[in-house]
C-alpha cells in the first residue's frame, strides 16, 4: 500500500524504508506494481509529479480485449477530461485473449492507464510501472526491495 497508515492494517511501502521523512512520488493502486520513487525533498517531489512538467511514466500492461490503439493515441474522453497515451505499442505476442502493451503517459491521473483501456473497450488485468521520467525499474530488483539511485543528480536537473 502506498500510504502512511492503512485503516485495515495492511503493510505499507513506508514500513520497508529506513527512518526518515519520505515523500512517495506518484502512487500505484493496490492492483499495480513496479517502480516507486521516494524522496525527502518536497520540492523535488512536486517537480516529478506536477502535470506541467509532463514527466513520462511508462507501463507494461496486460490487457484483455482489442482496444482501438489509434483512439488511445488521439485521445478519449474520460470523466475528468480527454486523455491519451503519448506512445502505445504491442509489447509481446498475444496469449489467448490477453495482449501486453507498452504505454507512456505524460501525467499521472488516478488509475489513468486502466481507465483509458476501459474507455477503448478493453480491461487491464496486470499493470507494472517500468519507468518514471529518467529512472527505469532495474531488472534485478526483487519485488518489495529498494535501493538508492546510483546517480540522483539526474533528478535534480529536472
Amino acid at each position: 500500500m502506498v500510504t502512511r497508515n492503512d485503516p485495515l492494517g495492511r503493510p505499507t511501502v513506508f514500513a520497508r524504508l529506513p527512518a526518515g521523512r519520505w515523500v512517495a512520488v506518484g502512487r500505484l493502486d493496490l492492483n499495480s506494481s513496479g517502480l516507486l520513487l521516494f524522496t525527502d525533498s518536497g520540492e523535488l517531489a512536486n517537480r516529478l509529479m506536477h502535470p506541467r512538467y509532463e514527466l513520462q511514466r511508462e507501463y507494461s500492461a496486460r490487457v484483455q480485449g482489442n482496444p482501438d490503439l489509434e483512439a488511445l493515441r488521439r485521445g478519449v474522453q474520460l470523466e475528468d477530461g480527454v486523455a491519451s497515451f503519448s506512445s502505445i505499442y504491442q509489447e509481446k505476442e498475444a496469449t489467448g485473449t490477453n495482449r501486453w502493451y507498452r504505454v507512456v503517459l505524460k501525467e499521472g491521473r488516478n488509475r489513468e492507464v486502466r481507465r483509458l483501456f476501459e474507455a477503448a473497450g478493453a480491461r487491464v488485468n496486470r499493470l507494472v510501472r517500468v519507468r518514471y521520467g529518467p529512472v527505469e525499474l532495474p531488472a534485478d530488483l526483487a519485488p518489495g526491495s529498494w535501493r538508492e539511485l546510483a546517480n540522483p543528480v539526474i533528478l535534480q536537473k529536472l
